[in-house]
């Protein structure tokens, strides 16, 4: 039989699916999509039974696969790819390296408005048999209601029906062959649409108008309308302006508006509706006069940021604290968008993109992205589509805008580099978006600016070893002097009795001299709510979550207790659980603490906390800031957040409450953490021509840590971290992975644990495998935990290979039977 040359060949799709599967899956390409198709296209794409997921074609060929009957792309949903190669080559890499699934860096990549979500619905079966088959009441109440030709959603029959378990009876209706259960896509992006009136082509003339407005002289109200749509749109000067119409909402503003008047004159054809699609971020004017102005030591920096760009794609900018980074981040933001390439500038939390993004506003307007969780699915959605289309070229985001479709990067900024929030803790991939970053401008051929006043070890280490360029700005702007940091020795004003609960005099004082002077402090906690615990005086009782092994902390303003790992929480209670004695007291401070003390301490003064329980609202943040910036806050009482990057002219104190916890926290990384986030505060202290104070609450003001604070001597504080890291054989010396295995039985997580380090230990040795160790909160949603920790050499190792080892024991350990249930994480250079 001789073979049709005119035959089209058949064309199959590998896609990443959003799922934890380790390969792509492979699906047939009807002939009729087979044009229109493209590597990055979203397809719709059945999976098992009866999902319907979003898929990202990655590759196109024309092999099919061998050990299964590929089914067919149900739908394509682009015209042009939504997703760049160079997007599928990061996810793919991301994958590896992190030791996840593709499908899961896909579904943490994408804003959930870009993947189409299905929703089950039920329905009579059109060759359904009902006779001679018996049904339960709540079967036949459900028929009936079918019967109507309703496709109920499950919720919707549990309602019809009033019942909590309509999954039996659903399936039992299945089973008998009367009923069946579909799918119905949905679209997740939802375009702003804005609603719009304008006149119809009959009344666009000055006589037909006036022959209107005599007819309507019994109609005040409509003629209230149609005048005033006209003096917005005066279409007697020029019929054009008519075609955009107005605003419907500009009409509802008018006096004696009635919403049946105009629907009148739409119906009498007088006017006609429509809609149009908008954007759903404002457009900002920029001031095309506000130039950048760099001081000497500034230019300096700038200058030898571009003299090591020439030579290597990455550079650490070490700038103290108010040193001036961000005018030199815009002025390199300006060049590389003048050369035609794009910009990615990444911040480590939502609270300082909202301060800097108003800053950059005044310089990039409009054209600037703004890319962050605070915004709705849809936002994120109009963002990621107008870099496709070209309108923005510079995004400002915090660590998820790493996946944003760039093309065409010339530069990615990521500012305070050391902060921990551009690690991703839950869910998979757990990436580092600065590292990351390095990675994006290997595949873009772009340049990496670090900046920081207080660098990583390792980026310090990578840097002093010529991995990176290093240019060092050692002045704050404008001649500002570094704040004075003090010790306050909290252990001996409790002997002297000179402390007021949790405030040492001096800074008590500190704060009162602070007011006088109608200048504005922060307080530091690193612990929200109002105190850790509370306890019974008399037995010692504590209530502890039900959940986790962790005590609940104490919240004022809700009147709960609220655990901080699962949110369970419980009301305060009025007696003790175990002696039922009505002497409960709360133990130590939280910001709520802190605020609620100030107010019976300094009661004059404004006092307002920023921590996760003031700042959930979407603008939670910019409000706080505002506020502040605006001198209608005096003292501002906060977590980690205000740490990082903030700028306030008028604060000349900060206080800094419970830095020995920060110090003795078990963790190789603790003083250098302690360090960084203890002058990052320090730093919003003086600006300009007023030094800044600094008071440090200690119980053990000789520790040598607090003197390279107070000395503000990152390079002491490196040396000594980098000698014990060497040592005790931590990065930046080795990689580390962190193994973590989950039960709802200690025992079992325990014993996974103890048998995947055994197995791991036949070929990596002892000395590279640690532990296990129970978690510092064992339990944690009804979970225990269970760590190893791996240490891995950078020299003469096979990385990958032994990832893939790795990857085989946990598979190993996770297929026999009394580990079915195990979890295992696996975190590749945890933070």
């Amino acid at each position: 039989m001789q073979q049709d040359d005119s035959a089209p060949l058949a064309l199959f799709a590998d896609v990443i699916l959003p799922v934890p599967i380790p390969r792509y899956f492979t699906y047939r390409v009807p002939t009729q999509m087979a044009t229109d198709v493209q590597v990055g296209s979203r397809v719709i794409v059945p999976f098992g039974q009866r999902k319907i997921l979003t898929a990202i074609v990655a590759t196109l060929h024309g092999n099919p696969p061998e050990n299964y009957v590929p089914k067919y792309v149900l739908e394509l949903l682009d015209d042009a790819p939504m997703v760049t190669p160079f997007q599928i080559k990061m996810f793919d890499w991301m994958a590896q390296y992190y030791m996840c699934h593709v499908g899961e860096v896909m579904n943490i990549a994408l804003p959930a408005g870009l993947k189409i979500s299905s929703l089950s619905r039920i329905q009579l079966r059109p060759d359904a048999v009902l006779e001679g088959k018996k049904f339960t009441d709540k079967e036949l109440k459900l028929l009936d209601f079918l019967k109507d030709g309703e496709a109920p959603t499950y919720d919707e029959a549990a309602d019809a029906i009033d019942t909590e378990n309509i999954y039996q009876v659903i399936k039992s209706l299945i089973t008998k062959e009367v009923v069946l259960v579909f799918e119905e896509i949905r679209d997740r992006y939802q375009p702003k649409m804005l609603k719009k009136v304008r006149l119809t082509k009959d009344y666009l003339t000055k006589g037909e108008q006036d022959k209107l407005l005599k007819k309507l002289e019994k109609f005040p109200r409509q003629a209230d309308i149609f005048l005033a749509y006209l003096r917005q749109v005066p279409v007697f000067r020029d019929w054009t302006l008519n075609e955009n119409g107005l605003p419907k909402a500009v009409l509802q503003q008018i006096e004696n508006f009635s919403d049946s008047a105009l629907r009148t004159l739409t119906k009498n054809d007088v006017f006609e509706e429509f809609e149009i699609v908008v954007s759903r971020f404002e457009e900002y004017d920029f001031e095309p006069t506000y130039i950048i102005r760099l001081s000497e030591a500034q230019q300096r920096a700038m200058d030898s940021i571009m003299q090591v760009f020439e030579k290597q794609p990455v550079a650490l900018l070490q700038g103290v604290t108010g040193s001036g980074k961000t005018e030199i981040y815009i002025e390199l933001i300006q060049k590389v968008l003048a050369s035609g390439s794009q910009v990615l500038f990444l911040l480590p939390e939502i609270a300082l993109t909202t301060q800097i993004v108003s800053r950059l506003r005044k310089v990039f307007g409009s054209s600037m992205g703004v890319y962050h969780s605070k915004f709705s699915d849809n936002e994120r959605v109009e963002v990621w589509q107008g870099i496709i289309s070209g309108r923005f070229s510079f995004v400002v985001g915090v660590r998820s805008a790493i996946f944003l479709p760039f093309d065409n990067l010339g530069l990615i900024i990521v500012d305070e580099e050391h902060e921990t929030s551009y690690k991703q803790q839950d869910p998979a991939p757990r990436y580092h978006a600065r590292d990351m970053a390095l990675v994006m401008a290997r595949l873009q051929h772009c340049k990496v600016l670090l900046g920081s006043a207080t660098p990583s070890i390792e980026t310090y280490y990578n840097a002093k070893n010529g991995r990176f360029g290093l240019v060092q700005l050692k002045e704050r702007f404008g001649d500002a002097a570094l704040p004075a940091i003090e010790l306050a020795n909290l252990k001996e004003e409790r002997k002297q009795k000179t402390n007021k609960s949790f405030f040492t005099a001096q800074l008590i004082n500190g704060i009162q001299d602070a007011l006088n002077r109608k200048e504005q402090v922060i307080l530091f906690q690193n612990r929200r709510g109002y105190s850790p615990y509370v306890t019974c005086k008399e037995c010692a009782w504590i209530p502890d979550c039900k959940n986790c092994d962790v005590s609940l902390t104490y919240h004022l303003e809700a009147h709960l207790l609220r655990c901080h790992y699962c949110g369970y929480e419980e009301p305060l209670p009025k007696r003790c659980n175990v002696c039922g004695s009505t002497r409960i007291e709360t133990i130590g401070l939280g910001t709520e603490r802190i605020e609620d003390e100030l107010k019976l301490f300094i009661p004059e003064a404004r006092v307002q906390r920023m921590d996760l329980d003031t700042t959930r609202s979407k603008y939670g943040y910019q409000q706080i800031i505002n506020d502040f910036e605006q001198h209608n806050i005096d003292i501002l009482v906060g977590t980690q957040m205000i740490s990082k990057g903030l700028d306030f002219d008028n604060v000349s104190l900060v206080g800094i409450f419970d830095a020995d916890k920060m110090l003795h926290f078990p963790d190789f990384r603790a003083h250098e953490r302690a360090f960084q986030m203890l002058l990052q505060v320090s730093g919003r202290a003086g600006r300009k021509d007023r030094k800044g104070r600094v008071i440090i609450q200690t119980n053990k003001p000789d520790q040598t840590i607090l003197g390279h604070i107070i000395a503000h001597d990152y390079e002491s504080m490196y040396l000594t971290e980098i000698e014990d890291r060497a040592y005790y054989f931590y990065p930046p010396f080795t990689r580390v992975i962190r193994l973590i295995t989950k039960h709802l039985e200690k025992d079992v997580s325990e014993k996974a644990a103890l048998t995947l380090a055994e197995n791991l230990q036949v070929k990596l040795g002892k000395a590279r495998v640690l532990g296990p160790q129970p978690n510092i909160v064992n339990r944690i949603r009804n979970m225990y935990l269970f760590n190893l920790l791996l240490k891995i050499e950078r020299e003469n190792v096979d990385l990958n290979a032994v990832k893939q080892f790795i990857r085989e024991k946990v598979e190993e350990i996770l297929s026999e039977k009394e580990f079915k249930k195990v979890q295992i994480v696996v975190d590749v250079d945890p933070a």
